[in-house]
């Protein structure tokens, strides 16, 4: 429901604000942007073109800077941190938990970044320091190192005015965590229970101890998983040691899921999930030039294995007609596999245990829908251009091509996993490359064997 809404109330708030922009007064505008949540003015300025961006960027209120500048894409946030001046930024990181900092740290200019971390103590600087030595696709990285903990063997009532001393609590406050005296993360307490039982209970009567932590080296997607499958808000981090140093929070797992699917979807295209939608149109172009490049090589490699049938076809007018249909059918069944498996390796249900039942599986489905389509197109071709031959040839080669592509389609993504390229990104070229290169000379190798008259 909220993926359908979320368009729409862009696009009317883009109406109200271009009305607003084109009465000429700007307390409408302030009045509007601010009335919003800093995720939703990050998406509205991501929607508006640069000039009318710096625009509204400008009339956003000071306390949602920093959050607003965490939630935009890398390009966009450079754009809007030229805009703003060193006061202007240093008041924006400050106001950031530790993570969301880590997060930007590295787009702000050298002195901005100098007077922000001398702005924190010492202690602050270490934790911000360790959050930035992880990548930022594991525990560590996703984890924010202020943390409340409590013992286990202190009473509920010794809790409630332990944490009323704090002037403020973090985000998502779900759980306590419960260590021992050196550190070490041996369960959790909820608040639900902290307010529910007697205070004069300990707190190891209550706490739970089901939940294991995450080592700092715990992929992303491991922990996106777990959070889905268990309803998670929150969950702890410990290090090599087992002492706790952080948890993660359900804000940080969306936004990594979000970032995953946009990189996915954007990937394929050989696209970047942080360009800016309206980038000026030059640097936008000089970005899809390496893509395009190897597509054009790709083309270029399909383009040479056809040539070597050119004799074929100058006889056979018919094979060249229908060439399209073998490579488009071909693509689909591939493309089709192989977005089962990227889905799946990105999800976590595919991995080392079940790969040889995947591709058992894919290899059946390729040759049911070559036995099935081979047989639809061959009657298509028999009826359409009354050549009983030509059909066959038709038959044959889409039936192997199309068992080709779901066995390129499962081994691609798979073999480019190990190699450690995102196969999201790479796997469509690579793909496309093989069913094109491997249909034609199946389809045109046919033609040439059974439909050339013999010399």
């Amino acid at each position: 429901m909220a993926e359908t809404h979320a368009p729409i109330k862009t696009d009317r708030l883009r109406q109200r604000l271009a009305e607003a922009l084109a009465s000429g007064r700007t307390e409408p505008v302030r009045m509007l942007v601010n009335s919003l949540q800093p995720g939703e003015i990050a998406v509205l300025l991501e929607s508006l073109p640069p000039e009318k961006r710096l625009k509204v960027w400008r009339l956003v209120d000071a306390e949602h800077d920093g959050e607003v500048l965490v939630e935009v894409n890398d390009e966009v946030r450079a754009g809007l941190i030229e805009d703003m001046d060193s006061h202007e930024l240093v008041a924006a990181a400050e106001d950031l938990d530790l993570d969301d900092l880590a997060d930007i740290l590295d787009d702000l200019p050298d002195d901005v970044i100098r007077q922000v971390v001398d702005g924190l103590d010492a202690e602050d600087q270490e934790k911000l320091t360790q959050v930035l030595s992880y990548p930022e696709d594991s525990a560590g990285g996703l984890m924010n190192p202020l943390v409340i903990t409590i013992r286990s063997d202190v009473t509920l009532g010794a809790v409630l005015r332990y944490i009323r001393r704090h002037e403020e609590l973090p985000e998502h406050f779900d759980h306590i965590y419960v260590v021992d005296r050196s550190g070490h993360y041996i369960g959790r307490l909820s608040i639900r229970d902290l307010l529910t039982h007697d205070p004069e209970d300990l707190v190891s009567e209550h706490m739970d101890t089901s939940l294991q932590a995450y080592r700092l080296d715990t992929p992303a997607n491991v922990i996106a998983q777990d959070f889905e499958n268990n309803d998670l808000i929150s969950a702890p981090v410990v290090d090599e040691n087992g002492i706790l140093v952080g948890r993660v929070t359900i804000d940080d797992v969306v936004d990594y899921i979000r970032e995953e699917a946009d990189q996915t979807v954007l990937g394929m295209a050989g696209l970047d999930e942080e360009e800016d939608t309206f980038a000026p149109p030059l640097r936008s172009a000089r970005k899809r030039w390496v893509w395009l490049g190897v597509n054009a090589i790709s083309a270029l490699t399909v383009a040479w294995f056809i040539r070597r049938f050119e004799a074929t076809l100058d006889q056979i007018v018919a094979l060249a007609v229908l060439m399209p249909v073998i490579a488009s059918m071909g693509g689909n069944a591939g493309n089709q596999t192989m977005t089962l498996v990227i889905r799946g390796l990105s999800t976590g249900i595919i991995g080392k245990g079940n790969i040889s039942a995947l591709f058992s599986k894919e290899v059946l489905v390729g040759l049911l829908n070559g036995l099935v389509w081979s047989a639809i197109m061959g009657a298509v071709v028999a009826l359409w251009f009354h050549d009983i031959p030509l059909s066959l040839v038709v038959a044959g080669g889409l039936g192997l091509n199309l068992l080709v592509a779901a066995t390129a389609g499962a081994l691609v993504p798979l073999a480019l996993k190990r190699l450690g390229i995102d196969p999201a990104i790479a796997g469509s070229v690579i793909l496309m490359t093989i069913t094109d290169v491997v249909g034609f000379v199946i389809f045109l190798g046919l033609g040439t064997v059974f439909l050339l008259p013999s010399t």
